[in-house]
């Protein structure tokens, strides 16, 4: 592997044509971030230690590797950090107070913005992979490898190490002209481009993020407690909900946007600039009756290409079924639409094959049903 840039090429100006490649790939800012991440490796201690994981075994799995890129990936000395806007292109200058009135109606079958249009993570890949080979055709002899997501990254403390924002009391980046609604990627490379300098901390005394969380779950600012993370009870858990934690969960299905849609600095949040993140028409004001209506192959083929999918059926009707018990528990629905539900999740849990982690969410749901006439 090479250990300098070959090319005779100044390092700041193949940072230079790195950004410009970036911006017509779709990224929005590119940074490069040193590999000692010691720092960081008490926190990410202390925070497994206290099991705020939850099910995510990976994380405990892999340990230190998460702040150490260069044993994750031998010959690594520099980290290109990547972040894409994807707020859809068509979001109104409203978009948080329209979020906002989805959830105050309990009909409605709420996702998580990012999770509307295509599943980010082959977007992320594909153009990172195409901006790494831009790279190698300036420099010449590359080691590099992708990661979105996809890998024990400490995405966040490389993309605040970087400049890309700083670490959020909800732990997610903040960027002071693009709020925190966008996705990060990373390069590690075998070339020692020059870093770019971090971005000094802006929350101030705001604590709005940890007051709105529906269950709680940042438990002090920059500590999130995944067991009650409404984004982890819905897409990484895989077992029963905690019945204490079923009507917190309102009508999200499928992630939750809480702690986003009420940060000031989303005021600033840029649209994606690629369709991919466009919402998809059956995602698109969709009903929980609607939805708790698909069967196995309509889930197949509406989340096709979706980072929905990645749950599996089962886990997308045990969500819904939570769901629905709240539509039962709340004073604004119509009564009804209330007996139709009802109606709907006793033919559920009636059906000869339906699964056990399914009929236990549903007989729960219906169980909410005790004041309808």
């Amino acid at each position: 592997m090479a250990s300098a840039l070959d090319s005779g090429l100044d390092p700041t100006e193949v940072l230079e044509k790195l950004r410009q490649t970036a911006r017509v790939l779709g990224f929005s800012q590119i940074g490069v971030a040193d590999v000692d991440l010691s720092a960081a490796e008490p926190g990410l201690q202390a925070w497994l230690a206290a099991g705020f994981h939850g099910q995510m075994d990976y994380m405990q799995r892999h340990g230190m590797a998460r702040a150490r890129p260069a044993e994750l990936v031998p010959g690594t000395v520099r980290v290109i950090t990547a972040r894409m806007n994807y707020l859809p292109q068509h979001a109104g200058s409203e978009w948080q107070a329209v979020e906002w009135a989805r959830l105050a109606q309990p009909e409605q079958a709420v996702v998580s913005i990012y999770a509307r249009g295509r599943d980010y993570h082959k977007v992320m890949r594909s153009r990172l992979q195409q901006l790494a080979k831009s790279l190698a055709q300036w420099v010449g002899p590359l080691g590099y490898r992708v990661f979105s997501d996809s890998a024990p990254v400490m995405e966040v403390e490389l993309a605040v190490r970087s400049g890309q924002g700083w670490r959020g009391k909800h732990t997610l980046t903040i960027n002071r002209d693009g709020g925190s609604l966008f996705f990060l990627g990373e390069i590690f490379v075998d070339i020692a481009l020059p870093t770019t300098s971090p971005e000094s901390e802006h929350c101030g005394s705001c604590t709005a993020c940890l007051a709105v969380c529906p269950t709680q779950a940042i438990v002090a600012p920059h500590r999130l407690d995944a067991r009650r993370c409404i984004s982890y009870l819905t897409i990484e858990h895989a077992g029963s909900i905690p019945e204490s934690l079923r009507p917190l969960m309102g009508n999200r299905i499928y992630g939750c946007d809480d702690c986003q849609l009420i940060c000031p600095w989303n005021k600033y949040a840029q649209r994606s600039v690629l369709p991919d993140f466009d919402v998809r028409a059956s995602l698109d004001n969709a009903q929980l009756l609607t939805c708790w209506q698909w069967d196995a192959a309509d889930f197949a083929r509406f989340t096709e290409g979706s980072p929905i999918r990645r749950i599996g059926f089962v886990r997308w009707q045990r969500n819904l079924a939570v769901a629905l018990g709240n539509l039962l528990r709340s004073a604004l629905t119509p009564q009804s639409l209330a007996h139709a539900v009802l109606q709907a999740l006793q033919a559920r849990v009636q059906e000869p094959q339906v699964d056990s982690l399914v009929a236990e969410h549903t007989t729960w749901a219906i169980a909410q049903a005790k004041s309808l006439p």
